[in-house]
């Protein structure tokens, strides 16, 4: 996918939006983005509007400054996009503006050779979902209702893969995770050591099974008991997914090649380190638990690091903890950040947890907030639930500033939505339910369980000085002392533009559903383009509301069309 950003300085009366054309590589032609509604309708409008990008925008055009591409069935190379401001000097007479053309690529790795990043998709709570299952011909029953039969789930990617269903949800994170299994299974000389917190994707625990004795493992058994009734549940009793995977892997690997544990609260990494000649030389991490929920029901994101130096810190980590688990927190791995500087590329720090003082981590994360000068964005599953810690008290800070900056939670309650502005800041889960106004159709709730699961903070990305804090952390005071877990910090301006794109993705998609909620007997009204105010009669032209100096808007509009 690609942000593309658009701005005018003074725009004109008649201007009505933005019309964008694309070539994919190897082709002559420009083919037509297409916008989901128009200025006008033969049919009544929620007949018209029906969900889908029906119209071109070279006749209804974009209403906004800024547009994420997904191409259908994206290829490697160069796309050419050529964006035109459109103007209507007559009613439904429109006229072709100033043209600009830009190459941008789209391949598929970050940095070949050296580090990949991907996205879960996060749309089993959407409008393209409900189109896919009608075009599939599926149900909501994509994941089990209860996470410990995820191993037997019968609907897993061997009986229902023809649809295609988990690639698409799994997007990028999906790739990630499985080429790199396949890569481990095609070369006898590579071992494995795995740390895993949420395990029930059969696919996977069955990879990590077929590796034999090339495999070690280490498995969460953490447990909670109910106050009220005494009932244990979690990870570590007899019954859990994680603790049946983990007796089919020690079957599989041999005896003391997996182990238990949970440091002195959690096992929480989500962790692949490859090893060739008892060296590590590959590393998968980040925020996406290797479960149904994980890889296709959350917001999750996934690194892989094609990196010795970098892969052999988690080694080092993994090998702390698989020998003597309760000493991790004395080690001195987990005492200090590890900076990776190598010429010709993204400077890499990592922090290992748990640690005695959570501000060894904590610290950094929150000051690089405080310092911004251009723009955050962050995504924290829990941390409407984290009343301390210097990022909790660097975002409660951030959103009274007038400095740009989007947030996404899994739940927003005690924390500030609105920029000083006025606008919204902040945005958590949401799901278009029974009352969705047509078009729209009911979208499924995902299930049981959170949908935002992302830990990242993105800084001034649109600067040489850009960095990326993301990991498999909540970066909680109580997590960084208790959870064995990682924090990681990229410094690079692309890596930061991967990463802000996703959060736009995410805010746009949730905003709009705060918005429906807010506003549904308005909504068919809203399902028109605007006409410039000659026409329409109309106060204000659609494009104002951007150019009020300060705003959330008028930053977001200069912002990504002058990176």
């Amino acid at each position: 996918m690609c942000l593309l950003g658009f701005d005018v300085d003074n725009p004109e009366d008649d201007f009505v939006g933005f019309a964008v054309e694309y070539k994919e590589p190897g082709d002559a032609e420009f083919k037509r983005l297409h916008n989901r509604i128009a200025f006008d309708y033969d049919v009544p409008v929620v007949a018209a509007v029906d969900g889908q990008r029906t119209f071109p925008t070279t006749e209804a055009p974009l209403q906004t400054f800024r547009w994420v591409h997904f191409p259908w069935e994206p290829r490697k190379g160069i796309y050419t996009y050529k964006v035109t401001k459109m103007h209507m000097p007559q009613d439904m007479k429109l006229v072709r503006g100033t043209s600009i053309e830009l190459p941008i690529s789209l391949d598929p790795v970050t940095y070949e050779g050296f580090l990949d990043i991907g996205f879960t998709r996060n749309f089993a709570s959407s409008q393209a979902f409900e189109a896919k299952k009608v075009q599939l011909g599926l149900d909501n029953d994509i994941i089990p209702a209860d996470a410990d039969a995820g191993l037997d789930f019968v609907n897993k990617k061997h009986d229902i893969a023809p649809t295609g269903i988990y690639d698409w949800l799994g997007f990028g994170a999906h790739q990630l995770v499985f080429e790199f299994l396949d890569w481990v299974k095609q070369d006898a000389s590579i071992e494995v050591d795995a740390l895993c917190y949420d395990l029930n994707e059969p696919d996977f625990v069955a990879a990590l099974e077929a590796l034999g004795p090339r495999l070690r493992a280490i498995v969460d058994d953490s447990t909670s008991t109910d106050k009220d009734t005494g009932v244990v549940s979690g990870h570590g009793i007899a019954s859990s997914a994680e603790s049946v995977s983990a007796q089919r892997l020690l079957t599989s690997a041999g005896a003391g090649r997996v182990k238990r544990g949970h440091f002195n609260g959690l096992q929480h990494n989500k962790v692949l380190i490859a090893k060739q000649a008892g060296k590590a030389i590959r590393v998968l991490g980040g925020s996406t638990n290797f479960s149904y929920r994980g890889l296709y029901i959350q917001a999750n994101n996934m690194f892989v690091f094609n990196d010795a130096t970098i892969a052999g810190l988690y080694q080092q980590m993994f090998e702390l903890a698989f020998n003597d688990m309760d000493s991790f927190k004395a080690s001195k791995l987990s005492k200090v950040w590890h900076s990776v500087p190598q010429p010709g590329k993204p400077t890499v720090s990592l922090c290992f947890s748990p640690h005695t003082k959570a501000e060894l981590s904590l610290g950094p994360a929150g000051a690089a907030i405080d310092a911004a000068t251009s723009s955050v964005f962050y995504s924290f599953a829990f941390m409407n639930q984290t009343k301390s810690g210097e990022v909790r008290k660097a975002l409660d800070r951030l959103m009274k500033k007038p400095l740009f900056s989007y947030g996404v939670v899994n739940r927003k309650g005690g924390m500030e939505l609105l920029k000083p502005s006025g606008e919204v800041g902040l945005v958590d889960f949401k799901y278009l339910a029974d009352h969705a106004p047509e078009p729209f159709k009911t979208e499924w709730s995902g299930g049981g369980g959170i949908n935002i699961h992302h830990k990242f903070a993105v800084v001034d990305f649109d600067k040489p000085t850009a960095k990326v804090y993301a990991g498999s952390s909540n970066f909680a005071p109580s997590g960084e002392k208790g959870n064995g877990d990682h924090m990681i910090v990229i410094e690079d301006q692309r890596v930061a533009t991967v990463f802000a794109i996703e959060s736009l993705r995410m805010f746009d998609h949730l905003n709009f559903r705060t918005r429906m909620a807010e506003d549904l007997a308005d909504q068919p009204k809203k399902l028109t383009l605007k006409k410039p105010k000659a026409i329409s009669k109309l106060k204000t032209s659609w494009f104002d509301k951007f150019y009020v100096a300060g705003s959330q808007r008028a930053l977001d509009r200069m912002l990504f069309s002058r990176k």
